[in-house]
């Protein structure tokens, strides 16, 4: 008579079964490796866009920039003495509008570069500010008399000034002025334009001006002046609003969006009058919005006259023109539940094994396993080519079809391979519910994991984990 077969303890398969799902850990980290590489070459290609079209907008101003002259006392040593000298230099007082409002149209227009896609914009920005000479302009330590007003530029500040488009003007009291290339504003990276002007008379002034600029990804409007408001309209339905602040009123409709800014000087902390220009925002990535540090920085001057210190930093608005689903951050959401996919198909094979005497070999659990994990490669796979909602749903049906034609060989009976099939597909459809379920994706994932764990634990009760398991005697012909 032949030996028996002895067969593996249920302890020992379930060791088994938890080292081939460990192990599968390292493909899905591979996977993440390919994600990132994909995430970088889409913003390559978005980058290639930008460099035709404009990079990220910021606009700033518009400004009154006035020349004035001022003395410097500097102490140098000659001769091993000190020498007190008296330097006369030209600098710059920004002058911001007493008011400023304006109405901004975004179009938003979709631009790809094979099989990659982004959101690009045209804006238009239609404002008038006025501007009065404080009649205290001396309380800012700089005298009237040192004002060359017939010096003094109209600033405008625009960032990536390769987006300007034709049809741009700005005219003062009425008079048309031709706008000048370069001299921007500091928080806009001194990128922009600008037009002469003489103030001699020092009366308000009025001063009209459209600004027609291309961009990708957020548009950024830095408010100047004692009352500051804008009304931004665009056909995009989703937006995000961040920044320093947020819009006083909003519209988000099926059809676009509206926005109301009202920013008064004193929510700026800025003052109307700075002999030092406004350093660029910073951002920090705190939380949902950009938030902006202040940190005075030495700048130096347009006018040639050496350095000046900053007026601090500038604050902003931003307005992003979002794709409603970014595939690369489901994807990647995705596959952060790759383990629970692993995890409980596995179960279903161990009790299969266990308790209904179905035998499953190691290589067959990592097979399944394997097929588990490729499921988000073709996820990723065919959301770049088709969307993200059609690719889930090829990738899911593909990887059920093959594990249910496979479980139905390995578990020699079709009606367990439907069980599968059934528990397949509706862990697939509860992971596309929790992507949609942001806020509630933690509580629903972990009360469902509370009652599986609680079923295995049922049907696992009446288990020896440590027994050496059945002896299986074969007669002797």
């Amino acid at each position: 008579m032949p030996p028996a077969r002895s067969e593996r303890s249920p302890g020992v398969k379930l060791v088994v079964a938890v080292l081939i799902a460990v192990a599968l850990m390292v493909p899905l980290l591979m996977i993440y490796g390919l994600l990132w590489d994909r995430q970088q070459q889409a913003e390559t290609a978005q980058a290639s866009i930008g460099q035709g079209w404009g990079g990220q907008q910021t606009i700033a101003g518009p400004v009154i920039v006035i020349p004035y002259r001022a003395t410097e006392t500097t102490t140098v040593q000659e001769n091993g003495k000190d020498v007190t000298r008296t330097v006369n230099t030209i600098r710059n007082l920004y002058l911001s509008p007493q008011t400023n409002k304006a109405d901004v149209v975004i179009k938003p227009e979709k631009r790809k570069k094979a099989i990659y896609e982004t959101v690009v914009y045209e804006s238009q920005i239609a404002g008038s500010a006025e501007f009065v000479l404080p009649a205290d302009i001396a309380r800012y330590g700089v005298s009237r008399e040192a004002l060359m007003l017939d010096r003094a530029e109209v600033r405008l500040g625009i960032s990536d000034a390769r987006g300007l488009v034709d049809g741009n003007s700005l005219t003062v009291d009425g008079t048309p002025l031709a706008l000048q290339p370069g001299k921007g504003l500091l928080s806009t990276g001194n990128s922009g334009t600008f037009a002469f002007v003489d103030w001699s008379a020092a009366a308000p002034m009025k001063v009209d001006y459209k600004i027609g600029v291309r961009g990708l990804g957020d548009f950024k409007l830095i408010p100047r002046g004692v009352d500051t408001r804008w009304t931004v309209k665009s056909s995009w339905p989703n937006p995000s609003f961040g920044g320093d602040f947020l819009p006083a009123k909003r519209e988000v409709k099926s059809s676009g969006f509206t926005a109301t800014y009202a920013v008064p000087n004193l929510a700026l902390g800025q003052a109307q009058v700075l002999t030092g220009d406004l350093s660029p925002p910073v951002t920090t990535n705190y939380g949902p919005r950009d938030a902006y540090m202040e940190a005075p920085v030495e700048v130096t001057s347009n006018s040639g006259g050496g350095s000046e210190a900053s007026g601090g930093t500038a604050k902003a608005v931003a307005i992003s023109l979002i794709e409603p689903v970014d595939l690369y951050s489901q994807v990647d959401r995705s596959i952060k539940y790759g383990f629970l996919f692993i995890g409980f198909t596995f179960v279903a094979f161990l009790m299969f094994d266990i308790i209904a005497g179905a035998r499953v070999a190691p290589a067959e659990y990592l097979l399944t396993g394997i097929a588990l994990v490729l499921f988000f490669v073709l996820l990723l796979a065919f959301a770049e080519v088709i969307g993200f909602m059609p690719a889930y749903m090829v990738a899911s049906a593909a990887i059920i079809g093959l594990l249910t034609f496979y479980s139905a060989a390995v578990l020699k009976s079709w009606k367990r391979a439907r069980f599968l099939a059934a528990m397949l597909i509706g862990l697939y459809a509860l992971l596309y519910t929790l992507l949609n379920l942001e806020a509630y994706a933690l509580l629903i994932g972990s009360v469902l994991m509370f009652f599986a764990l609680a079923g295995v634990m049922y049907m696992t009760r009446n288990i020896d984990w440590g027994g050496l398991g059945k002896k299986e005697e074969v007669a002797a012909a």
